[in-house]
């Protein structure tokens, strides 16, 4: 699975190992940076390169880290066919996939320690979206929020 990288200063420390653990695990990575360590970068640069790697089907899922993960996962779901959420226990991390479709992990670097994020990583990489009729229909519903949304934009513009 081609997985694609990101995180601003407050997320960089864990990016590195979570790369290397994705890359060991069998995945391609994608890098979308932070490629330094820069202070005063923004969370939403690094949330809409990897946001349009997923939305473009560039990269297969994504995983984002800035300091607690709330930005990240916020500027993530602006972009359609996007389903980001935050994920500080496994359980979440995987369900999050198997039954919502998630297709983007965000951390909070300041919330979870470095063994904890590979293990949350891990988690969502190893995990399938289910396709039980329940969550089908429920995964309709939000799409159908998005294309509304998105068709109420364009409108008002």
């Amino acid at each position: 699975m081609r997985i694609a990288v990101g995180s601003d200063h407050g997320g960089f420390p864990l990016k590195l190992p979570i790369a290397e653990e994705l890359a060991r695990l069998g995945h391609e990575v994608v890098d979308c940076g932070a490629h330094v360590f820069e202070p005063a970068d923004d969370y939403p640069d690094f949330a809409e390169a990897v946001a349009l790697a997923v939305q473009r089907g560039d990269s297969d899922r994504g995983v984002l880290i800035c300091g607690s993960g709330v930005g990240a996962s916020i500027a993530a779901n602006k972009f359609a066919g996007v389903r980001a959420a935050i994920c500080h226990d496994t359980y979440s991390a995987h369900q999050g996939v198997e039954h919502d479709d998630m297709n983007l992990l965000c951390l909070g670097a300041r919330i979870v320690g470095s063994e904890l994020a590979l293990e949350l990583v891990r988690a969502f990489a190893a995990a399938t979206f289910s396709n039980e009729e329940r969550h089908r229909r429920r995964l309709a519903k939000v799409l159908s929020f998005e294309a509304r949304s998105m068709n109420s934009t364009e409108e008002a513009t």
